[in-house]
């Protein structure tokens, strides 16, 4: 199991020196080599031993334990990765995961919301909070996530030095260190305006007490320095709940869906919104002109005169 960790733990470091690979990707990589390791182990080999068989007959145990076709993906890339790397260091002569073909994922289109439904939670946000201050920290966040298609991870670690400056654009710091400049509504330039003054009254009575100063936009005292993902993801479903939108429905993500699907219907190009959602591949956009085309096919089914009954229980 030594070898393994060290394997592991030298593969990792590499992905994020050469790579970029974040946080979140290490640790999901980390988890699933971990699982095979330790699974390797139970069969009485190591990642120098095992072999293609061995490999196949760990994704069958992955498929019997009934993970999601996404997940056994990733654990089989996470593999070939890892072994990909160990031919590179010289650690073997073969990849034995290398022809093995994957599960494939589940094509699903992504969850997004309607305009009313972002109003909803918008206007949520402004009267959601025990305070004023938390009050204004919910609306710039609400405001910003709807406005730039952010994900919720560049969000709440944004330094608070990306707000400063030209309040029309908010410099966004993306997967593998990319940084990418987006543009802001007025109503979160307004949001943004008036929490940088909140935040900003908030710190200099902190430091008056002797706190230190935060780098970031939205600060907690916790170890990250950062509100959490998970704390807005809270947030969020608070706000789903006060603004009678269905929790279930409503996560960061899909305001990041609904930023990009409205940007389609009302006629942004591919190109402009591959930009500004900070996608390697224009491939990776396309999902939404599939949304968009699932919607207007559920507007003419519900709406045409044309359109049967049996028509709208299909749709």
């Amino acid at each position: 199991m030594l070898q393994a960790q060290r394997w592991i733990s030298t593969f990792l470091d590499a992905q994020a020196a050469e790579l970029g690979a974040s946080t979140n990707t290490q640790l999901a990589y980390g988890r699933d080599l971990k699982d095979f390791a330790a699974w390797l182990q139970e069969q009485g080999a190591d990642f120098d031993s095992a072999n293609r068989d061995q490999v196949e007959a760990y994704l069958i145990h992955c498929s019997d334990q009934g993970l999601a076709k996404s997940t056994r993906a990733r654990r089989l890339s996470a593999i070939r990765q890892i072994y990909r790397f160990a031919f590179d260091e010289g650690w073997r002569t073969d990849n034995p995961a290398i022809q093995i073909r994957g599960p494939g994922r589940d094509k699903r289109l992504p969850k997004t919301l309607d305009v009313k439904q972002v109003d909803r939670l918008l206007e949520a946000a402004r009267s959601q909070g025990r305070t004023a201050g938390d009050r204004l920290r919910n609306t710039c966040l609400m405001e910003l996530l709807y406005a730039t298609g952010m994900r919720v991870s560049e969000l709440v670690s944004l330094p608070v030095s990306a707000a400063r400056g030209d309040p029309r654009m908010l410099l966004i710091m993306g997967k593998g260190g990319k940084e990418r400049m987006v543009p802001l509504s007025p109503p979160a330039r307004l949001a943004l305006v008036d929490w940088l003054k909140e935040r900003d009254a908030t710190e200099e009575r902190g430091v008056a007490k002797g706190m230190p100063r935060s780098r970031f936009l939205f600060p907690s005292r916790g170890a990250s320095g950062h509100l959490t993902r998970h704390r807005f993801y809270l947030l969020i479903k608070e706000l789903a709940v006060a603004g009678g939108v269905l929790p279930d429905s409503v996560t960061p993500h899909t305001l990041r869906h609904a930023f990009a699907t409205h940007l389609l219907a009302n006629g942004a190009d591919l190109r402009s919104i591959q930009t500004l959602l900070g996608h390697a591949d224009v491939a990776t956009t396309e999902i939404y002109t599939h949304v968009l085309e699932e919607r207007l096919q559920q507007l003419v089914l519900e709406h045409h005169p044309l359109a049967t009954a049996a028509d709208r229980r299909k749709g």
